[in-house]
């Protein structure tokens, strides 16, 4: 018991996709179950996904890899409203949540191990970087989680407070085990997985680093 949840946000409406971009086809399966399956192996004790507009269309799908399912009927609000709605349904246990989008297929249980090593080494927030620039996914620990509540707001999610608050945050290079490729158009989603189709996962993760 690793005493961490994972939080995938899965709320939004994925306006500059058309819609239903979650559950779009990546490498034969919808989008948010790539991103679950990637999650496979990671050290958390519970995975908790926070749906809106496409909730119950997630459901089963969320299900099936034994994730909890939160509604989070203000998603229109931002994303904000999901990391609020994602860190109240973590367990009362939880002494940390590792904060994941749904539309980030690549970043899997390596980086998520990553963030929770350094947890465990004293961090209080843990933010994976690639080639040096702060991404996700990101770890609170529950301590933090009361400041996150009171200065949350819009579509900016944690990344704000974050930067208002440098001193908490213990960077993390995740370069060699994750890519933070997200899926915002159909063109991003067929992108990548062309990519992954011509030279595998951790080519493409490569080719990608080094652009």
């Amino acid at each position: 018991m690793s005493g961490v949840s994972a939080v995938v946000l899965a709320a939004g409406a994925g306006s500059r996709f058309g819609g239903g971009k979650l559950l779009a086809r990546f490498g034969g399966r919808p989008l948010i179950e790539a991103t679950l399956d990637g999650l496979r192996g990671a050290p958390v004790d519970e995975t908790i996904v926070v749906v809106g507009t496409e909730g119950e269309r997630l459901r089963n799908v969320s299900t099936a890899y034994g994730a909890r399912v939160v509604e989070n009927h203000d998603w229109a609000r931002g994303m904000s409203t999901s990391v609020r709605a994602g860190l109240g349904a973590c367990s009362p246990g939880a002494r940390a949540a590792v904060v994941v989008l749904a539309d980030q297929p690549l970043v899997g249980a390596g980086a998520v191990e990553r963030l929770v090593e350094a947890f465990e080494g004293g961090a209080r927030v843990a933010v994976a970087t690639y080639d040096g620039e702060p991404r996700n996914p990101a770890l609170v620990a529950r301590e933090v989680w009361p400041l996150l509540e009171r200065e949350m707001s819009g579509d900016r999610g944690a990344r704000a407070v974050f930067a208002r608050h440098p001193e908490l945050v213990t960077e993390v290079p995740c370069d060699d085990v994750a890519d933070p490729a997200d899926v915002d158009t159909v063109e991003d989603l067929r992108r990548l997985e062309g990519e992954l189709n011509a030279l595998g996962r951790g080519g493409a993760t490569r080719q990608r680093r080094n652009r």
